[in-house]
């Protein structure tokens, strides 16, 4: 009964076309809020699934490593249990340190070392867009560079004649009493370039885990880390837990997120920021409602008189312009969540803003998310509600007069 009076008073002729042109503005602007948010809120959705995929060509599922020092051992019996843990699908072990390498320049990187497994477990194998995936041997190792890494030393890695030059710390310390010692180096070939994110191709060069478990004066048992794929790219509680407990409280278990807790951590304290600031905007254009009911109110104060004279309370006038308050939310909330998706498929299909760098698109990607949805639409209400209340209550404390 309470939204029919609503549902009328909003469609009824006014006697000041105002009452209706603000009406109007006040539904135009909560579109464009809501639109405004949805997009938004889609386009961080985007960039985060972007960065996610970009990171998980990288980084594995899930990414054991001692919980201090740089080096551990990990017993045959461990690695044979760990192939039978439900969820994991194959592993690799990895070595990673800071070194040198030397072509035309001397060029700083993070040379990582990996077994023969490591291309089933990531997808670096199928980002390699020069030469082959190829990492050699102990004694004849080869070395797959980042993008930015073979730029960076000037050479061609897939026609290169004569090899490169790598400088490793043992056990990646100096001696100080003889520095020289503790630095070797040796030629490396490089095979081929891979091309992820410039986070990776200008840090990064790949080589075999024997070569660098020699150059570091480790054994062959002594590794960096334990890098797992799992079924589905699922980490759950108890796969969490059934790898902690198999390794122990000497190792840390991350999951991807985890590995970058920084990135991820950040782009969702910035999806909250912006969801703030454009909260804060609607808010504001929610004010346009607060002028709108109040007029309506002064246009509907006879009917009012007349609605108490047949017994209706003060609860039940503010109930009716407190629908008056949601109904206008809710036409320009779900004009605005049509407005979102239509502008994010124009996005996906027509690609109306490009995006700048190297990625896998050219486009700012976007993601619709039921939550977002309903995020924004409880946010409508509460905005809608809130901004009703006063004129609302205004209405309802009118004084019983039938003769003015």
């Amino acid at each position: 009964m309470k939204f029919l009076f609503a549902w009328r008073y909003f469609k009824a002729k006014k006697s000041t076309n105002a009452i209706n042109i603000i009406s109007w503005v006040s539904v135009s602007a909560i579109i464009l809020g809501t639109a405004s948010l949805i997009v938004v809120l889609s386009v961080f959705n985007g960039l985060e699934q972007l960065v996610r995929s970009l990171y998980s060509s990288f980084y594995t599922d899930i990414k054991i490593s001692p919980a201090t020092g740089k080096f551990f051992h990990v017993p045959y019996t461990n690695l044979l249990k760990l192939k039978k843990i439900d969820g994991v699908i194959g592993y690799s072990l990895t070595i990673e340190d800071q070194a040198l390498l030397r072509y035309n320049s001397m060029q700083p990187v993070m040379l990582k070392g990996v077994d023969e497994n490591y291309k089933n477990i990531n997808g670096l194998s199928k980002n390699i867009f020069k030469g082959d995936y190829q990492l050699g041997t102990e004694d004849h190792p080869q070395a797959i560079l980042g993008s930015g890494i073979e730029y960076a030393l000037d050479i061609e890695s897939d026609r290169a004649i004569t090899p490169m030059t790598v400088y490793l710390f043992r056990n990646g310390s100096i001696n100080e009493s003889d520095p020289e010692s503790s630095v070797r180096s040796e030629a490396i070939v490089s095979s081929g370039t891979f091309r992820i994110q410039e986070d990776f191709d200008n840090h990064y060069v790949i080589t075999n885990l024997g070569f660098m478990q020699r150059m570091l004066g480790l054994d062959s048992n002594q590794y960096g880390a334990i890098e797992i794929a799992t079924r589905n790219r699922i980490v759950t509680r108890e796969l969490r837990s059934k790898l902690q407990t198999l390794f122990g409280a000497g190792f840390v278990v991350q999951t991807l997120d985890e590995q970058n807790q920084t990135l991820f951590s950040t782009m969702k304290m910035e999806k909250w920021v912006i969801y703030i600031i454009l909260t804060l905007i609607l808010i504001v254009a929610a004010f346009n409602i607060v002028g709108a009911l109040t007029m309506l109110v002064l246009e509907k104060k006879k009917d009012i008189q007349v609605l108490k004279a047949m017994g209706a309370d003060n609860l039940f006038i503010q109930k009716i312009f407190l629908n008056e308050g949601i109904l206008l939310g809710v036409l320009g909330g779900g004009f605005g969540f049509l407005l979102a998706i239509l502008l994010c498929w124009m996005q996906v299909n027509l690609k109306i803003v490009p995006l700048q760098g190297n990625f896998l698109i050219d486009y700012y990607p976007v993601k619709l998310i039921p939550g977002d949805f309903l995020l924004v639409g409880g946010t409508i209400l509460i905005v809608v509600l809130i901004a009703s209340w006063l004129p609302a209550r205004k209405a309802a404390l009118q004084p019983f007069e039938l003769k003015t």
